[in-house]
C-alpha cells in the first residue's frame, strides 16, 4: 500500500487548504485512513480518521468544525479540507493507513505517506 500526500503550502490565518492522500496498491475498503500532523518539537498527533467501509468520520476537538475528511471512491483518494486555519495548525501533515479498528495512535498505522508541509502565517 502506497500513500502520497499533496496540497500543502503557505496560507494566511483564516484561510483554507485541501490536502489529498492518493492511495494505491490495495483497496481502501478494509482500512482506516488517518490524518496526522507533527509540529516542530511536538509528537505526531492524529487529527481526523475515516473508517472506509462504514464511511465513519472522527475528529479531534482541536479541528472539529474546521476540518473535514472525505473520500473519493472512484479515485481511491482521501481528502482533508481545512478551513479557518490558525497559526497553531502549522505542521507537517501525514496520511496513514491502518487496519480496521485503528484509532488515534500512530503506532497502529502501518503505511505512511511522505508528509506535506502546511504553514499558517502572514
Amino acid at each position: 500500500l502506497q500513500l502520497v500526500e499533496s496540497g500543502g503550502g503557505l496560507v494566511q490565518p483564516g484561510g483554507s487548504l485541501r490536502l489529498s492522500c492518493a492511495v494505491s496498491g490495495s483497496s481502501l475498503d478494509d482500512y482506516v485512513i488517518g490524518w496526522f500532523r507533527q509540529a516542530p518539537g511536538k509528537e505526531r498527533e492524529g487529527i481526523s480518521l475515516i473508517f472506509i467501509r462504514e464511511n465513519g468520520t472522527y475528529y479531534r476537538d482541536s479541528v472539529r468544525g474546521r476540518f473535514f475528511i472525505s473520500r473519493d471512491v472512484g479515485k481511491d483518494t482521501v481528502y482533508l479540507q481545512m478551513n479557518s486555519l490558525k497559526r497553531e495548525d502549522t505542521a507537517v501533515y501525514y496520511c496513514a493507513a491502518g487496519p480496521w479498528g485503528s484509532s488515534w495512535y500512530a503506532t497502529q498505522y502501518h503505511f505512511w505517506g511522505q508528509g506535506t508541509q502546511v504553514t499558517v502565517s502572514t
